[in-house]
């Protein structure tokens, strides 16, 4: 099988049998984010736990509900499936290293050990206009979770 074809098709499986999907309490942050270009649509909550003494979180939860295409929603489904676990920090540098490749345009070789099934949006970066496809729900993320940790910070002080 070839790389490009498998590529599609766990797009193609996210997009079909998405993981996280349905919006669920509770929840620190949402935000709703839409791509004016095609209209796609996400709606994002997260819930951060905050680790004791250090003054990091972790995602706990991302729940989402969203409207578009394949690729919109696909991506929304691995990131949920790549940064729930992870410390915020490891998370932003997952979303760092998954706006590169989308940025690329197709000249960037993904880290499959930091994206594994995002990788497969290595070929979405050739077409412009579907990279904020690929990208609303990772930004739609990165908002609830300053929201979130802004929120965290205000509670503590």
């Amino acid at each position: 099988m070839k790389l490009d074809a498998m590529y599609q098709e766990i797009i193609l499986d996210h997009y079909r049998n998405p993981h996280h999907k349905g919006l669920r309490e509770p929840f620190d942050a949402e935000s709703h984010h839409i791509n004016p270009t095609c209209g796609d649509e996400v709606t994002l909550r997260v819930l951060l736990k905050p680790e004791e003494g250090n003054g990091t979180a972790t995602v706990a939860d991302i729940s989402y509900d969203s409207m578009g295409c394949s690729i919109s929603q696909a991506s929304a489904s691995v990131m949920t499936d790549l940064l729930i676990g992870k410390t915020v920090d490891e998370a932003m540098a997952v979303l760092d290293e998954f706006t590169a490749l989308m940025q690329s345009r197709g000249q960037v070789e993904p880290d499959e050990d930091v994206l594994e099934d995002a990788v497969a949006f290595a070929g979405v970066s050739k077409y412009p206009a579907r990279v904020k496809c690929a990208l609303l729900a990772w930004m739609a993320w990165k908002d609830a979770t300053a929201k979130s940790l802004a929120t965290q910070k205000e509670g503590a002080a």
